[in-house]
């Protein structure tokens, strides 16, 4: 395996990889996405469309770790090469979900902690006791 044929296996499979993470986020984070922006369907889709951002992030990241100065002289080591640049992106994609994750989570709880705040004093209640 030359590393030629080595860096185009670790491309197609990184790009895979990218469009399919950013597929599954954009059609399941949907409903987080809604959720942490109290219902407003229009501001969760166009947050998802940050999806080309996610995609410029991670496919920069594959450039940059394609160049290589490692002779790979044989097909273990090719072999190696590859995995190791594929791991390097997995891991880039992984935190990038987590830290997503992580902010929608404090949108979330900022919201939930608005709601839950007392009314101000001599605010009328809309609860009326039957008696």
């Amino acid at each position: 395996m030359s590393i030629v044929a080595g860096c185009v296996a670790y491309v197609a499979i990184s790009v895979a990889a990218i469009i399919w993470v950013a597929r599954t986020l954009g059609c399941n984070g949907r409903g987080l996405l809604i959720d942490a922006f109290h219902g407003e369907g229009e501001l969760a889709d166009s947050v998802n469309l940050l999806v080309a951002g996610f995609h410029l992030i991670n496919v920069g990241c594959v450039a940059l770790a394609l160049r290589t100065a490692d002779p790979a002289p044989s097909l273990r080591s090719a072999l190696e090469l590859v995995c190791n640049k594929l791991g390097v992106v997995l891991i880039v994609l992984g935190a990038m979900h987590f830290f997503n994750l992580y902010i929608f989570h404090r949108l979330r709880k900022r919201e939930l902690a608005e709601l839950r705040q007392p009314p101000p004093p001599g605010a009328r209640s809309s609860i009326r006791l039957e008696d």
